[in-house]
Order: structure tokens, then C-alpha cells, then sequence
């Protein structure tokens, strides 16, 4: 029956088509919009965005002034050339090319970007192709032979995202290799120049050490002569004999201590035990002091190497415990085969069978999915907690470079004023000494407290530089800043 409308006239079927296309048409987004909502959820299973752990903070550095007045200064990239001292250069670039550690550090980086490609791999389908032949044979009846071949592909859909959590934890377990090269690079330059500085500084103490032998044995001819004329015992004498020889031990430890130290660099630089000798310095002019600006505390968390590599390994936590929540949803699979058959070869690709079937399985019961779900918690806490453990032990290790370096340089003050004095002395003895007001023997025993004075100025000195390292090494050396989560995407 027609329905009239002023001016318009609709037949009944005509209608009902197109009432029964809004509701079909009403129908799909119905199912759309319900299918992008499950969706959403299913995919919210996996956990919150990531957000870098809780951790303990600092505000300033206890030597407040050193930090803020070096806060808006960098670490350049080689900051041991600033010491500029050609043969500590040199050293640290063949450390670089040979050390062992570094090579190692770079290879398992190189197994973690493979990990990476190995991961990716999920994301795609699979497929696998084979021949065969059967034969057969009865009894008074002519053997046939049967060819056949056969595909298939199959191809599980990442509807959830469950395989590229998986990615992403390879992907940030690789960020975590590069970081722990960089962090072994940093301790390996570090190793280097205070290797190179303490043979330095043995150098010194050799060459002093000898001035001292000298200096003892002149007062012992002196001794000797007065003990010639009677002027005082033969115990005077074997006293200072004593003295002597415990100076000349004091000369062959410094001497081992010297090798060994030579030894432990050629290790660093991928080199044989006593393959390597560094020459002996000549040159009495110490190296300079090379200023390092402390930063701010905040700045620690990104450009340390090994903080970097650890909130990495968090984020791969992160993400394999998303990943174990995401196997609780159903896979959903696709597969195609084909194949053909024929008893002669010529016409196995004449005709063919094909298929297409899918799979949508669901995890009803499986205490695996649940145990890794555990598993992955643990694993995540147990990141974190050594993220937070890295962190204090670097703000540790900051602090105590800025008080180090700051108690020598307060030290080198008064050794120096020390120094100063004794000088004085030295020169007033020298000058009673041409007026005869004081004996020769006099003269001898100053000169050998200047030299222990100079000794402990020298120590202080190869100490400085020594913390100096120490300190670049503790604020992260020269790499640059890395947001974890940021640097990736």
C-alpha cells in the first residue's frame, strides 16, 4: 500500500529497502564503533605509557659554588686533550682501538641490533615450501611414482600489539648495549690518563727520590770524616748508613710500583704485559689543572652512561610486561596452502589445490600466560630498583669528586706555603753557612726536608689530576644528554 505525502509518493517495497539499508548501515557502525572500543580496552591491557621511575634527588652538589659557576658550561667531547699532553693523546687512542673490554662491549651491542631484526620478524607472515615424491610397488603390478608439492604461509595478525612490545624491548635492550659501551669508554679513557699521570708522578718521585740518596750520601762522607777526626761515634755513622739503605728500598718499590703500573696500561690498551714502555720523563714542568664544570644534578641522570643503560633496561621490562599481559587476548592467524599432485612430472603444475582458513584462539586456560605476567612484575621492580640504586651511587661518586678535588686544592695551598718557608730557611742556612755559622752537616739536613716538601707538593699535584679524571668520569664525560623513552621514537 502506497503511503501518500503531499507531493510525494513512495512505493511500499521501495521503502523497505531503503529502511532496511539505514538500519544495516546503523548496524555496521554499531559493530565499528564497538569493535574500535574493545579495541582501545584490549590494547589499554597492556599498561600505562611509560614514565621514568621514582628516584632520589639532589638539587645542588655539596661545593655549591664550583657548580653554579660552571652550570652553563660543557664537557667537550675529548676532554683529555685539555691536560695537552701528547703522549697521554696518543695512549688514549690506541686504548681505544685495541682495549679488549671495548671490544667486547661493541659486540654484544652488535648481538642486541640482530635481536632487534630477529624480533621484527614477528610481524610478518611465514612461508614454507617443499617437493616430494611417493612410490609405490605391489606385487606383479608396475611401480608408480606420485610428485606432489606444497605451500603454505601463515601469518599471525599484531591486532594487539603484543609483537611490537616485543620490538621495543630489543630496541631499548640495544639502546642499553650502546649506553654500556659508552659507559666503558668513558672508564677505559678514565684508567688511561690516571694510569699515565701515576707514572708520571713515580717519574718524579724516582728522580727525587735519587736527589735524596745523593744528599744522604754526602752527609754520611761528611760523617765519615768527622768520625776520622773524633767528633762523634761510629754509631753516628751506621745510623746513617741505616738511612740510606732505607731510602734506596724506598727507590726500588717506586720502581716497581712503576712497572706495574706500565703493565696494568698496556692491559688497557690490548697489549701484552711488558710489550709496551712508556718513556721516562725528562721534563720537570708539571701539567696543568684542567677545570671541570660540575653541572647540575638533574643533568647526572641524562648524560651518565650507566644510568642511561640502566632506565633503559627498565624500559624493556616495561615493555616485556605489557607484552605478558597482551597474551591474555585471543591471536587471530591466517593461513593459505596450495599445492598439486600428478603421477607424471610433466604435468605437476597443470592443476593445483588451493585453501584460506583463519584462527582465532583464545587463552582460556594457560598458567604460563599468568606465570610470565608474574615473572614480568618482578622483573620490572627488580630494574627499577637497580635504576634508583645507579643513581645514588653516581650522586655518591659526584660529591666525593668535588670534596676530593676541592680538600687537595686547599691542600696545595699550605703545601705550598710550606715550601715557601722551608725555602727561605734553605737560603738563610746557605748564607750562614759562608760565614761560617753553621756546619756543612746543617746545611745537608735542610735541603732534605726542602725535598720531602717539594715530594708532597709533587703527590698533591699528580693527585689533583688524578680527581680531575675522576670527576669528568663521575659527571658522565663528554656524551651528550639522552632522554630514555624520547630518543627512540
Amino acid at each position: 500500500m502506497a503511503m501518500d505525502i503531499p507531493g510525494v509518493s513512495i512505493p511500499p517495497a521501495h521503502g523497505g529497502q531503503a529502511s532496511g539499508g539505514i538500519r544495516r548501515a546503523g548496524l555496521c557502525r554499531a559493530f565499528g564503533l564497538l569493535f574500535a572500543t574493545l579495541l582501545t580496552a584490549c590494547s589499554n591491557l597492556a599498561g600505562p605509557e611509560y614514565k621514568r621511575p621514582d628516584a632520589p634527588g639532589k638539587d645542588t652538589w655539596m661545593q655549591e659554588q664550583s657548580a653554579r659557576s660552571s652550570a652553563q658550561e660543557g664537557i667537550e667531547s675529548e676532554w683529555w686533550t685539555g691536560f695537552e699532553d701528547p703522549v697521554l693523546d696518543e695512549l688514549v687512542s690506541r686504548a681505544i682501538a685495541g682495549n679488549l673490554d671495548i671490544r667486547v662491549l661493541a659486540a654484544r651491542s652488535d648481538v642486541a641490533r640482530a635481536a632487534i631484526s630477529q624480533a621484527r620478524a614477528g610481524l610478518l607472515p611465514t612461508i614454507e615450501g617443499g617437493m616430494a615424491t611417493d612410490t609405490f610397488k605391489s606385487t606383479g603390478v608396475p611401480s608408480t611414482t606420485k610428485y606432489s608439492t606444497a605451500s603454505e604461509a601463515n601469518w599471525e595478525i599484531d591486532i594487539w600489539g603484543k609483537v611490537r612490545k616485543g620490538v621495543d624491548a630489543s630496541e631499548a635492550e640495544f639502546r642499553a648495549t650502546e649506553a654500556d659501551w659508552r659507559a666503558g669508554y668513558l672508564t677505559l679513557v678514565s684508567d688511561v690518563s690516571s694510569g699515565y699521570f701515576q707514572i708520571r708522578q713515580f717519574d718524579e718521585q724516582i728522580r727525587q727520590q735519587q736527589a735524596a740518596i745523593d744528599r744522604n750520601l754526602q752527609i754520611l762522607a761528611v760523617y765519615q770524616a768527622m768520625y776520622e777526626e773524633g767528633l762523634i761515634p761510629k754509631t753516628q755513622i751506621f745510623q746513617q748508613q741505616a738511612e740510606t739503605k732505607r731510602l734506596q728500598n724506598d727507590l726500588l718499590e717506586l720502581q716497581r710500583l712503576r712497572r706495574l703500573t706500565e703493565n696494568g696500561l698496556a692491559t688497557l690498551l690490548g697489549a701484552p704485559a711488558d710489550d709496551m714502555i712508556v718513556p721516562r720523563s725528562t721534563d720537570r714542568e708539571m701539567l696543568g689543572v684542567v677545570s671541570v664544570p660540575a653541572g647540575l644534578p638533574s643533568e647526572l641522570l641524562t648524560r651518565r652512561p650507566d644510568i642511561i643503560a640502566a632506565e633503559y633496561r627498565v624500559l624493556k621490562a616495561h615493555n616485556l610486561q605489557g607484552q605478558a599481559r597482551l597474551a591474555q587476548l585471543p591471536s587471530i592467524s591466517l593461513t593459505g596452502r596450495g599445492g598439486s599432485a600428478s603421477f607424471a612430472l610433466s604435468d605437476l603444475l597443470k592443476s593445483g589445490t588451493f585453501g584460506l582458513s583463519s584462527l582465532v584462539s583464545f587463552p582460556i586456560f594457560d598458567p604460563n600466560v599468568r606465570a610470565r605476567i608474574g615473572i614480568s612484575e618482578a622483573q620490572t621492580l627488580l630494574a627499577e630498583e637497580e635504576y634508583r640504586r645507579t643513581v645514588v651511587v653516581a650522586f655518591e661518586e659526584v660529591e666525593n669528586a668535588l670534596v676530593n678535588l676541592s680538600s687537595r686544592k686547599a691542600q696545595r695551598d699550605e703545601l705550598v706555603s710550606r715550601h715557601q718557608y722551608l725555602e727561605t730557611v734553605s737560603g738563610e742556612v746557605a748564607a750562614q753557612l759562608e760565614e761560617g755559622m753553621v756546619s756543612q752537616l746543617e746545611v745537608f739536613e735542610v735541603e732534605r726536608t726542602l725535598i720531602d716538601a717539594e715530594q708532597d707538593m709533587l703527590a698533591n699535584h699528580w693527585q689533583i689530576l688524578r680527581d680531575t679524571v675522576v670527576l669528568f668520569k663521575a659527571l658522565g664525560g663528554g656524551w651528550p644528554n639522552e632522554v630514555v623513552g624520547l630518543a627512540d621514537q
